[in-house]
């Protein structure tokens, strides 16, 4: 995760328009979209599977486009509509403060290491993975169910989806949610 977010952080901060942080005051456009727009085309090569962009997109050309003479592929189509979208409704500084919290969360942290950690857990547990997610591999989940007491297998959400599985395949989502609430805290009437 730090790897993918280092080069997301690195894109926005090396956009011209970024100007140490310090673009508030730049025009319309004037802001570090194009930075912006790069990490976002960076993380969401990882919240989908290489089967799914495989079998939505394969090796076609964006409609009249021609690869061969500057045109684009149709991947990388809906990679720039993602990233426009974005750049519009984001702020970078933002997106890097996220990044960065995410980055430097350990839950090992002054617990003597994740596995002390994790063992320490006295709530009940449900660990859901993702059995496509490049983003948050399953064994990264076995891992966590593994290191906390009682937690009992990984459930795991089947999606060709990738890391956004759990956005897609929301039914999935919702039953294995429902089973573990009505387990550890049943209705009582």
């Amino acid at each position: 995760q730090a790897a993918w977010a280092h080069a997301q952080s690195l894109a926005i901060r090396l956009d011209p328009n970024f100007r140490g942080g310090d673009y508030y005051d730049a025009g319309p456009g004037g802001g570090p979209h194009s930075g912006l727009g790069l990490a976002r085309r960076i993380a969401h090569t990882t919240y989908r599977s290489p089967a799914e962009l495989d079998e939505r997109f394969g090796r076609l050309a964006q409609h009249a486009e021609e690869p061969l003479t500057g045109g684009r592929l149709a991947v990388q189509s809906y990679l720039d509509h993602h990233a426009t979208k974005l750049a519009r409704r984001f702020d970078a500084n933002s997106y890097l403060c996220l990044t960065q919290t995410m980055v430097t969360h350990d839950l090992g942290r002054d617990r003597a290491g994740v596995r002390d950690a994790l063992s320490q857990v006295t709530a009940d547990a449900l660990v859901i993975a993702v059995d496509s997610d490049r983003l948050f591999f399953p064994a990264e989940s076995e891992q966590i169910a593994a290191g906390v007491p009682g937690c009992g297998p990984v459930r795991y959400v089947h999606s060709a989806h990738g890391h956004d599985g759990f956005l897609v395949e929301h039914d999935q989502v919702a039953a294995l949610l429902g089973r573990f609430l009505r387990r550890v805290a049943p209705v009582r009437r």
